[in-house]
């Protein structure tokens, strides 16, 4: 299953930056594609803090908390044999790596990198597709916690020999 995560988690990267590169390019001049109205709306925000643009000034630190989540999930995921478990941690994973590329390697400098931001949900806040992976595999994360699902399938697991009583 660990080949499922890295999977997930690529295509979950590369659909980031290939859309943030689409924005970059199509919304660079200021320009708002509506797409449901006031609902949602597309517009290109750099963003250096956390959700909401919390702690701008400290964007090192999510490098740092990035980099912990990528190890973190990575190491969990050798683990992994319930396919609901690698689906939920590629999304994480993938989410996870591509705003620690963009913190890495965005302006304006290495670990200080903004992400780019371009759906604009109502004025709300503005996220990416890594947001959208992330929100949905920690969704998912949560789900399975709630209703007990192991990393583990049971049917993967090698089972106890009963020894027999009789000959």
């Amino acid at each position: 299953m660990f080949r499922a995560v890295v999977l997930i988690a690529a295509v979950v990267l590369a659909a980031d930056q290939l859309t943030k590169y689409w924005a970059e390019s199509a919304l660079s001049g200021g320009q708002t594609i509506t797409v449901l109205g006031d609902l949602l709306q597309l517009r290109l925000v750099y963003n250096p803090g956390a959700a909401f643009s919390i702690g701008s000034a400290y964007t090192w630190i999510f490098a740092v908390f990035a980099a912990a989540a990528v190890v973190a999930v990575t190491v969990v995921a050798w683990r992994v044999t319930s396919r609901a478990w690698a689906v939920a941690l590629g999304l994480v994973l993938g989410g996870a790596a591509t705003h620690l590329l963009d913190r890495l390697f965005r302006e304006p400098g290495f670990a200080r990198g903004h992400v780019v931001d371009f759906i604009d949900y109502a004025g709300f806040f503005v996220g990416n597709v890594a947001d959208i992976a992330l929100v949905v595999g920690v969704g998912i994360v949560m789900l399975l916690n709630v209703r007990g699902v192991p990393l583990r399938d049971p049917a993967g697991e090698p089972r106890e020999q009963v020894p027999s009583s009789g000959s």
